[in-house]
């Protein structure tokens, strides 16, 4: 039986400037850096962002961006904060997909290496009662 998800894992070509991504607009913890010694295919760094392991390996970014993406849940009374974070960075941000009231607002925005995250204010149950009326 799946217990839950173990870690995400994100190919970027620059460790350090995804390190600034992750800790400056999600508050991520930085728990391991591998330097110059590799355990796994290629230097990596962990993260914990409100206990959810994350890892950043180098590699090659990905060649471009789709729709493919990871939603972070945030309260709707943080959204503007959680706005001037990622906008500081400077990244690039996707126009948000047509809602409808009472699923919730989000932004989306781009990585370094074209991935994809949205932070969410909705919730699953509420996005399916607003489906259901």
């Amino acid at each position: 039986m799946i217990d839950g998800i173990s870690h995400l894992t994100f190919i970027v070509e620059d460790l350090e400037r995804a390190s600034t991504f992750f800790t400056s607009i999600f508050d991520a913890e930085e728990i391991y850096s591998s330097g110059d010694q590799t355990f796994s295919l290629n230097r990596e760094k962990f993260f914990l962002v409100n206990g959810l392991w994350i890892c950043i390996m180098e590699g090659e970014s990905l060649s471009e961006c789709t729709y493919n993406h990871i939603a972070f849940k945030i309260d709707d009374e943080e959204f503007e904060t959680y706005e001037a974070k990622v906008r500081a960075l400077g990244v690039d941000f996707r126009p948000p997909r047509p809602r409808v009231e009472g699923e919730g607002r989000s932004m989306y925005f781009y990585d370094f290496d074209n991935h994809l995250f949205e932070l969410h204010t909705g919730t699953l149950s509420e996005r399916l009662a607003r489906y259901a009326r």
